[in-house]
């Protein structure tokens, strides 16, 4: 599936922002299954400085600084990204989840996509005992890792309520999972903490959702907007990703920015500035499949 991607991302300033530096991590890059024909940003104002490179985790970012005053902060992406489908498995086919808690536990592998690195509490995810035992019941002893994992998924889109504004960027895996909602952000954040708590690696992958229906389908929840979803190691059956917000496989309706170990490794927008007041946020997202 072909997409063309537009997201407008809009800051407004109570006060003139003097001086600023930020973080952009909105250009998606080439992984597994996805390939990038073209992708650019457009900055206003435009920035002194700008650098571009790549994170540890191969995400790209883009730094730049801002030495005028400006009252507004305007982030264009424009992007065509081809997704090439999952091909079909059988979750019960994937090892059992202990066996990928020991072989994690015993990695010396230490690369950028090591599941070493997504097995241990991270910055805004805790390993909380409650929402590990939550998770535990999706993990029979000797169950297939892949298996336990979908079932969780399930469940976290039956036991919890989609409910943006209810929750901040800020909040935690603990707090959205006693509220029982929140948005895609704290659904991924939970299942993570859940499956981390177990020893089964678990990433935080931002991006998008196709905004156009299939036909004869509802759109998906969080099309209107940024989105979030999980990659958990299976092993030899390697990385799967999943959508505990919609309880789907993410196949070739999702359109990967950046993976992470939670959100503060792949927050679209952060950095710095010089001001004084508040500041109002606007997203537009467009994901528009078109014909091959």
């Amino acid at each position: 599936m072909i997409y063309d991607v537009r997201q407008t991302t809009t800051y407004a300033y109570e006060t003139a922002v003097t001086r600023a530096r930020h973080v952009l991590r909105l250009m998606p890059v080439a992984r597994d299954r996805q390939h990038v024909t073209a992708a650019m940003l457009d900055i206003d104002p435009a920035p002194m400085h700008r650098r571009e490179a790549s994170d540890f985790f191969r995400n790209w970012t883009t730094v730049v600084e801002l030495e005028e005053a400006h009252e507004s902060l305007t982030v264009k992406l424009a992007a065509r990204v081809t997704i090439t489908p999952v091909e079909p498995a059988d979750p019960e086919q994937t090892p059992p989840w202990e066996s990928v808690r020991a072989e994690t536990y015993g990695s010396e592998d230490i690369g950028p996509t090591s599941p070493v690195h997504f097995v241990f509490p991270s910055r805004q995810v805790s390993l909380d005992p409650e929402i590990r035992d939550y998770a535990r019941e999706s993990f029979a002893p000797g169950r297939p890792v892949l298996a336990g994992a979908e079932d969780l998924m399930r469940r976290i889109k039956n036991d919890f309520t989609y409910e943006p504004g209810v929750t901040t960027v800020t909040t935690t895996p603990s707090m959205s999972f006693a509220l029982r909602s929140g948005v895609c952000q704290d659904f991924a954040h939970i299942m993570i903490s859940g499956l981390r708590g177990l020893g089964v690696p678990t990433a935080y992958v931002s991006g998008y959702l196709r905004t156009v229906p299939r036909p004869g389908t509802g759109r998906l929840e969080g099309a209107d907007a940024m989105h979030a979803w999980v990659m958990v190691w299976c092993g030899a059956a390697g990385w799967w990703g999943l959508d505990p917000t919609n309880a789907l496989v993410a196949s070739e309706d999702h359109v990967t920015l950046a993976v992470g170990r939670d959100y503060a490794d792949v927050a679209p927008i952060d950095g710095v500035m010089l001001a004084s007041g508040g500041q109002t946020l606007h997203t537009a997202v467009d994901v528009i499949p078109i014909e091959p």
